[in-house]
């Protein structure tokens, strides 16, 4: 994957919308994970990260991010800070990502401006509905399955992935317990994008699993094609 260039005179938020468009895989990792996976994911496929790491300083997680930016730019990758838009801002990210709790989405947009894109976690139908209708740029719906990187939250199922897809234009990534082995069953309930965290991060080749999701979405939309 090379630099993705922006059309001369063209705005941030219309490279950066144009790019999570055409994103499919997106890969959500700690810096304390990312020495040995970040780069070979990038080159295996995935088109978005999302530094996220809840226990570490602002300062730590402006230093992560500023490597972050600097791996995603050599891969023409969007570059994403959970939780902090005033973070996210510090890290030159392209987005910032929203739970259910962390905070007014109104007020993100208001600081970040709107060429930054922002993500917003789903987990029934009513968020999505009121994500869809909101200033977001992609939603985040899930956890398709039960994972141990959200412990206690009850897995969603594949219903909630095939409400999402019906339910309006925004770009949305089911996340929750997804790899290779189960992706055609969600992209079978209408999902186009997926958001993994060890699935990659936990791979013994983290490239050959970036591969082959991307390999899961690019069947998908060859059929979509047809």
């Amino acid at each position: 994957m090379g630099v993705v260039l922006r059309p001369a005179g063209a705005p941030p938020s219309v490279d950066r919308r144009e790019r999570l468009a055409r994103a499919r895989v997106y890969l959500v990792i700690e810096p304390g994970s990312a020495t040995d996976v970040l780069e070979p994911a990038l080159i295996g496929g995935v088109d978005i990260v999302q530094l996220r790491d809840k226990e570490a300083s602002d300062d730590e997680i402006v230093r992560a991010g500023e490597r972050f930016r600097s791996v995603c730019d050599r891969h023409g990758a969007l570059l994403v800070v959970n939780d902090r838009p005033d973070l996210a801002l510090r890290c030159a990210a392209d987005g910032v990502h929203l739970g259910q709790d962390d905070g007014d989405l109104d007020e993100a947009r208001e600081l970040v401006g709107p060429d930054v894109l922002i993500g917003v976690s789903t987990h029934t139908p009513d968020q999505v509905a009121a994500a869809a209708r909101s200033t977001a740029d992609y939603l985040g719906v899930g956890p398709v399955h039960e994972t141990m990187t959200k412990p206690g939250r009850p897995a969603v199922g594949l219903a909630l992935v095939r409400h999402a897809a019906a339910g309006g234009p925004k770009p949305f990534f089911a996340i929750g317990g997804i790899d290779a082995t189960n992706a055609p069953d969600v992209v079978r309930a209408g999902a186009e994008r997926v958001a993994v965290v060890r699935a990659i991060r936990d791979a013994e080749d983290p490239g050959a699993a970036a591969r082959a999701l991307r390999a899961v979405l690019g069947r998908a939309e060859a059929v979509a094609a047809l």
